[in-house]
């Protein structure tokens, strides 16, 4: 009567049968693998737990440069700063941005997946922000990083029914920035600081300057802060899918995704911040960009 011996093994070499076989009039066992064992089941389950941290690390950061948005909407909402100064911030903004854009995402994108991968992404990225602020901007948001310094270039009135396109032209803005964050912890060695540090930089000016515009255009407190809120929450929401769509994604899609967001961030600041950094400091306004561009440098280098 033929008898089968069950013996698991906790080891790299999983579990196995041993069915006793006859050779030569001897007894022996022979192993037959049955699963990949508890090694295996153990590495799965310490994978899927470094995800879920790193996914949760990702949407936390994406919320640390979003919170940015509302902070610099309670400052432009509660502080009548003067108009030379918002411009000023903008241009800061405006410079550590495009010099996100170049360090931290064209040419990481391009070492990741080449000049194929980066340039059709940057270009789709800068078209489908495009695309998408024309459908907002036809419906009342064109003016909605403005701080209502020019009466011909000011958000609508409160009365005009365009709150929901500055709300979604707002999400628009701020969403590829994000996504960023969540893609910067994929390189298993942490979030990039210099990155977070850039969205945070630049998120201070926008909301301080539409939420000045917003006010000036009989907005009230509530829905200025609801939007800004809800943009930060979204903000680390978008760092978070960002991360797990990707984390097992081969270098060209997350070169590609990379070089979308850079056009789609370099396509939004300048129609949206560049307008608003030049309209009452024009003669300093490229000094204080490069100014900013010079900083993001600097914290990039020192994060890398």
């Amino acid at each position: 009567m033929m008898v089968i011996l069950q013996l698991r093994l906790a080891s790299v070499h999983g579990n196995y049968l041993f069915e006793p076989s006859k050779s030569n009039g001897a007894i022996d066992t022979q192993p037959i693998r049955t699963d990949e064992g508890c090694a295996g089941r153990m590495a799965r389950r310490h994978h899927g737990v470094h995800m879920s941290w790193m996914a949760l690390q990702a949407g936390f950061w994406g919320l640390v440069g979003g919170s940015a948005l509302l902070l610099g909407a309670m400052v432009g909402y509660l502080v009548a700063l003067p108009q030379r100064l918002i411009a000023a911030i903008m241009a800061v903004g405006a410079g550590v941005l495009i010099s996100a854009v170049a360090f931290d995402l064209m040419d990481e994108a391009y070492s990741k997946g080449g000049f194929d991968s980066a340039a059709l992404g940057f270009l789709a990225g800068a078209a489908a922000y495009t695309f998408a602020n024309i459908l907002v901007t036809r419906n009342g948001a064109k003016h909605r990083k403005r701080s209502g310094s020019n009466p011909d270039q000011s958000q609508q009135s409160a009365d005009a029914g365009s709150g929901m396109a500055i709300a979604i032209g707002a999400l628009l803005d701020g969403i590829p920035e994000s996504i960023v964050i969540g893609v910067s912890l994929l390189e298993g060695g942490g979030v990039s600081m210099a990155a977070v540090a850039a969205v945070f930089l630049s998120n201070v000016p926008e909301g301080l300057s539409s939420a000045a515009g917003m006010k000036k255009a009989g907005r009230k407190p509530a829905y200025i802060f609801l939007v800004w809120g809800g943009i930060a929450l979204a903000s680390g929401l978008a760092a978070l899918i960002g991360n797990v769509v990707l984390a097992d994604a081969g270098n060209e899609v997350i070169a590609a995704t990379m070089a979308v967001a850079a056009g789609a961030i370099l396509a939004m600041l300048v129609d949206t911040m560049i307008p608003e950094a030049t309209e009452e400091t024009h003669e300093f306004s490229g000094l204080i960009a490069v100014a900013g561009f010079l900083l993001a440098f600097v914290l990039s280098k020192m994060g890398g």
